[in-house]
């Protein structure tokens, strides 16, 4: 097989992949229950209704009815921070498809972390395709 003078491999590529499907997972894991949290009445609240209350004690559906839907702060700082994270998770992977800025794609891996297997191999891949970074400039120039 000849090359083509491509030094392109598909380690960074595979990495950007990975680090926007884990973003995109956790931009929609992070902004359907913080929707549903805020808009209950919309999303969430007959749908919460119909799905479990019926299968709870009367004394346990009143607490839930009650604290339930009283969304603590701190819990709807996670779902923000999820999504945030997933946002610039999306945009590392982004950069290091184009192969524009090294540390952007690595911040945007590790930010893909909380999605696990996704996250992981997507730090690996970035890390491992560093010099591809390097290649593409040194060409540029000639």
């Amino acid at each position: 097989m000849t090359s083509k003078g491509d030094s392109r491999g598909g380690l960074l590529s595979a990495g950007g992949v990975l680090s926007i499907l884990a973003g995109i997972s956790q931009i929609i894991n992070g902004v359907l229950p913080l929707g549903i949290l805020l808009f209950p009445e919309y999303l969430g609240y007959s749908l919460f209704e119909m799905l479990f209350l019926p299968f709870l004690p009367d004394a346990l559906r009143q607490t839930f009815m009650t604290e339930l839907f009283a969304v603590p702060e701190i819990f709807m700082l996670i779902l923000w921070g999820a999504s945030v994270l997933g946002i610039v998770a999306v945009v590392g992977g982004i950069s290091a498809i184009k192969r524009k800025r090294f540390g952007l794609s690595l911040v945007g891996a590790v930010c893909a972390l909380p999605s696990v297997i996704l996250g992981i191999l997507a730090v690996i891949f970035v890390a491992l395709g560093k010099r591809e970074f390097g290649a593409g400039r040194k060409e540029d120039d000639i």
